[in-house]
């Protein structure tokens, strides 16, 4: 067998400009990863990088040549773990650039055995799990309308960014036009531990599902404060980014929330889920602003999760591939039409 690969950076524009605590993002920079065989089929993954996270698409560039070389020497893309593990020995850090390479072999693994990778995995597709809709910051005019165009297109759940001095008018705001919606909120570090008990409280009435990452990554003993006075669970994002995090985090909080460009893999996101259960939390897989490249792969995740947020493509204003059915945000494992990930160029009609 001999494996030939590629990769090439993708600036994908949002559908309106996304704005967190920290940051607002226009346009999305993505790395395409392609694998292929000499049978002619082609394994696609994607890299998302987060500079929050120390990597950008320029770092991504650098080191997917190595990356790449590793897979190549290696030769089959069923070698999962050894690959996987020669890339981390090879690249210590850049997980959105290991995830890309992660995610094109098993795409390619799944597509040589012409099965979709959740039952490549053992895994049980019939519960489908509905993915949130993010709402980024804004003026609450803006907001609202943002919500009323999500109720209408028939998504269920919302997700809504906060880290404002008008946090609680915002939520009000969201509930007052979307009042059957499933409701998460995410602070993205912005809260001190005393000021988020004081929102949560607030923010209880309004049926708030969970609160995710309140305070500061590097403020541990904070989000164990505020999950110990929280009469909502509570969400860890940046606080959980690798397998080692998830005993760090496991007391002080209720949901481990991982994302496939933070751990650097689908092997090592699955590490993480079982690691979260044996802790006791619940598990969410959420997203950076992705194609799905790798959208898609993640999907195939939600049979061991609580919860996803998983709506990186449906922000864009258009993306290049296609991937898993997901209506309304259901994620339809069942409804794909092509074996691996799902994902796959968008043909022109």
């Amino acid at each position: 067998m001999t494996l030939e690969t590629s990769f090439e950076r993708v600036d994908l524009p949002l559908e309106f400009p996304f704005r967190i605590a920290r940051s607002t993002t226009a346009v999305a920079a993505n790395v395409i990863v392609r694998i292929e065989d000499d049978a002619g089929r082609v394994g696609i993954g994607g890299a998302a990088p987060s500079a929050h996270f120390g990597e950008t698409a320029a770092t991504v560039e650098a080191v997917l040549p190595e990356l790449l070389a590793v897979v190549e020497d290696v030769d089959d893309p069923h070698q999962l773990e050894r690959i996987e593990g020669q890339m981390r020995e090879t690249v210590g850090r850049n997980p959105a650039a290991r995830c890309a390479v992660s995610i094109a072999l098993h795409d390619l693994a799944a597509k040589r055995l012409e099965v979709p990778l959740y039952r490549y995995w053992g895994l049980d597709p019939t519960e489908r799990l509905e993915s949130s809709y993010t709402i980024g910051i804004d003026d609450p005019e803006t907001m609202r309308e943002k919500a009323e165009t999500a109720v209408e297109r028939d998504y269920g759940t919302l997700k809504v960014k906060l880290g404002t001095d008008r946090d609680l008018e915002i939520v009000e705001t969201i509930r007052d036009v979307a009042p059957g919606v499933r409701l998460f909120v995410d602070a993205n570090e912005a809260w001190s531990p005393r000021e988020a008990v004081r929102k949560i409280e607030r923010l209880e009435c309004h049926g708030v599902a969970f609160v995710e990452q309140p305070v500061p990554a590097a403020d541990r003993e904070g989000l164990r404060f505020v999950y110990e006075r929280s009469s909502l669970p509570i969400a860890a994002d940046e606080s959980c980014v690798t397998l080692a995090d998830v005993p760090q985090v496991a007391d002080r909080c209720d949901i481990a929330n991982l994302k496939l460009m933070k751990c650097g893999g689908l092997r090592e996101a699955k590490r993480m889920i079982h690691a979260a259960r044996a802790h006791g939390l619940e598990v969410m897989c959420g997203c950076m602003t992705e194609s799905n490249a790798s959208i898609a792969a993640a999907c195939h995740l939600s049979p061991l999760l609580d919860y996803v947020d998983l709506d990186g493509s449906l922000l864009l204003a258009d993306d290049p591939f296609e991937g898993v059915p997901m209506p309304g945000g259901r994620i339809d494992l069942e409804g794909i039409e092509r074996p691996g990930t799902g994902a796959g160029p968008v043909l022109e009609e």
